[in-house]
């Protein structure tokens, strides 16, 4: 029991670390890298799609662990190149918004996709993200400095995601998998809300 409060304490403080780097925007390059920093975990959508990638590489296991945030922070990046180009990209809020639904519904119907169609649905979903966030981009922001704190924030909620992932399957099988299965769905359903704008 000790344990599983332990790695909940661990989750939780793994979860709060860009919470608590936002309550200070100003550190270095207040228009570049905390901007950046900041947007991510500014919106709703955008947390709760980057847990999600998080728990569902956990879900798949084995390279995956490592390889889907990888891919989905490589997308961004791209995505985020073509906002800051001003290249139009149509349904970006629409994509934000299923990417919050599908992962939340994959992980509470415990869907086990193939790497490639989780890599490739990881991408997609990353680029509307990326696009979102270079497009937002203040004009006075130095770019490398923003998309470094926009990438940072992005890795460190997958890293909650592992978290959350890890220590609900440890919690006990069968209540591990109730809770895993719970939070997706709260998830998916917070992103019908979104897709619907009462989010």
């Amino acid at each position: 029991m000790k344990s599983i409060l332990k790695r909940g304490l661990l989750a939780l403080a793994a979860a709060a670390l860009p919470a608590v780097a936002s309550a200070h925007p100003a550190v270095g390059d207040a228009a570049g890298f905390g901007h950046g920093f900041a947007h991510p975990i500014s919106g709703l959508d955008h947390v709760l799609a980057m847990v999600m990638v998080g728990v569902v590489a956990f879900q798949l296991g084995g390279r995956a662990i490592w390889l889907l945030p990888l891919t989905f922070v490589s997308m961004m990046a791209f995505g985020g190149a073509l906002g800051v180009a001003g290249v139009d990209l149509p349904f970006v809020e629409t994509g934000i918004a299923l990417s919050v639904v599908v992962l939340g519904g994959m992980i509470a119907i415990n869907v086990r996709a193939p790497l490639a169609a989780a890599f490739g649905m990881a991408g997609l979903f990353a680029i509307f993200h990326g696009h979102a966030h270079g497009a937002e981009m203040p004009e006075d922001a130095a770019g490398a400095a923003y998309a470094a704190g926009f990438m940072m924030a992005t890795g460190l909620l997958h890293g909650a995601g592992l978290a959350l992932g890890y220590v609900i399957g440890h919690a006990g099988e069968r209540q591990g998998v109730f809770v895993t299965r719970a939070a997706g769905g709260l998830a998916a359903i917070s992103g019908l809300g979104i897709l619907a704008g009462l989010i």
